[in-house]
């Protein structure tokens, strides 16, 4: 199936979501926002993606919402034009915003819920909703010419599609708090001293094949186990360090894998890499 702003590969059981609209700096039209969660949900349910990488096109990773979504009085997003069921009826109005600012923030969290680790290969710019969505990742790797910058500060909005919550969770508030209220640009060297960065490479090709080697070790390991810890992780960071040793404990209680655990050991004495069954896929049956 072809997507107006995504390229899809699979090779050896690691998924690669291109943003292929370079000569727009991979801007955010409507169909990117219907898209993006179709893709990765079909990826997460089928069983077979190990690891999901998600780069972009050109010189920049994403310039953020295309110009023409703010011009258009239908943006196209939310199924009606700006006059249905509503007319001028302020009530409808910001109804109608306020629903379309949570289906936005929906094609994100997809990537969190994801039972794979998703992968951010970023160069050139990544601003405003690019922001929103690499906050939403596992990790994230940048080109040393990459910069950052939270822009909705700029044209006199706030961020509303994840930044200011998920990014004070991956590094210091004070951090984000500036870059938040002051849209300046962010460096990759800055970014990855704070930590919300994992590695810098020098240019694109080498930060895709790096990226590409991470996530195929990481589609290596058990993907039951791989899953387990990405669900505890997130579910840590929301919750205490009380909860969260309750909520492994019941994961593992459920989940633990023997038979994973029998293969990881008989593949390390004889020398070989191990081979592990997919995750069921959540359509079987249906």
């Amino acid at each position: 199936m072809g997507y107006e702003c995504f390229d899809v590969e699979i090779v050896d059981k690691v998924g690669h979501l291109k943003m292929n609209r370079p000569e727009k700096a991979n801007s955010m039209v409507p169909s990117f926002w219907r898209d993006l969660p179709v893709i990765v949900d079909e990826m997460s349910a089928s069983g077979s993606i190990r690891a999901l990488v998600l780069s972009g096109e050109g010189r920049h990773f994403c310039s953020g919402m295309d110009l023409s979504v703010f011009a258009s009085g239908d943006n196209g997003l939310s199924g009606s034009s700006g006059t249905a069921g509503g007319g001028g009826h302020r009530s409808r109005r910001n109804e109608r915003f306020r629903s379309t600012a949570l289906h936005l923030q929906e094609s994100f969290t997809a990537l969190e819920r994801a039972r794979m680790p998703v992968l951010c290969a970023i160069q050139g710019a990544c601003v405003g909703g690019g922001i929103d969505m690499v906050s939403a990742t596992d990790m994230r790797y940048a080109t040393s010419d990459a910069f950052f910058s939270i822009a909705e500060i700029n044209i006199g909005m706030t961020a509303d599609v994840g930044t200011l919550q998920r990014m004070p969770k991956l590094v210091a508030e004070g951090i984000v708090r500036e870059l938040a209220y002051t849209g300046r640009k962010w460096t990759a060297a800055e970014a990855h001293a704070a930590g919300f960065v994992n590695a810098v490479f020098d240019d694109h090709a080498s930060l895709l094949d790096g990226v590409h080697g991470i996530a195929a070790e990481i589609a290596s390991k058990s993907p039951m186990a791989v899953w387990g810890t990405k669900q505890t992780m997130h579910y840590t960071r929301d919750h205490s360090v009380a909860d969260g040793l309750e909520f492994i404990a019941n994961w593992n209680a459920a989940m633990f894998d023997t038979d994973d655990m029998a293969e990881a050991a008989a593949a390390a004495v004889e020398g070989r890499a191990a081979d592990y069954p997919d995750l069921h896929s959540r359509f079987d049956g249906l």
